[in-house]
């Protein structure tokens, strides 16, 4: 399913999904200070435009905390709406709902990115 969902995600809505993840790493990257918050923005795109085969710890501690927290209020929640949305739209077909899952691993890292790795 890996390769074949890939291209089905990003054909039919991974393209959209990653391109906000690059565009909100382009707005973090405007100060010096946000540069590195850009910088996981951009590797979260990667990870958006192509979702199957990917799985996502979380941890972290009191710095990847407080990031998480200026995240939150800043960019994680139009994030996190638009990857519910579209998996909430996704999971009303059957053959919609694995990328649906996709979408809720996706919001689940739009709230907390800071702190996780991508495997």
């Amino acid at each position: 399913m890996g390769c074949l969902g890939n291209l089905l995600w990003f054909i039919f809505g991974g393209f959209l999904s990653g391109i906000s993840w690059c565009l909100a790493g382009c707005l973090w990257c405007i100060t010096i200070v946000g540069i590195p918050v850009g910088m996981q923005c951009f590797k979260f795109a990667s990870l958006s435009f192509f979702p199957f085969g990917k799985d996502v710890r979380y941890g972290g501690g009191a710095g990847s905390l407080i990031l998480n927290v200026i995240w939150l209020i800043v960019s994680g929640v139009p994030l996190a709406l638009e990857h519910v949305i579209f998996g909430c739209i996704l999971c009303v077909t059957v053959i919609g709902i694995p990328f649906g899952m996709q979408h809720f691993k996706l919001a689940k890292l739009a709230l907390m990115p800071f702190g996780s790795e991508v495997y």
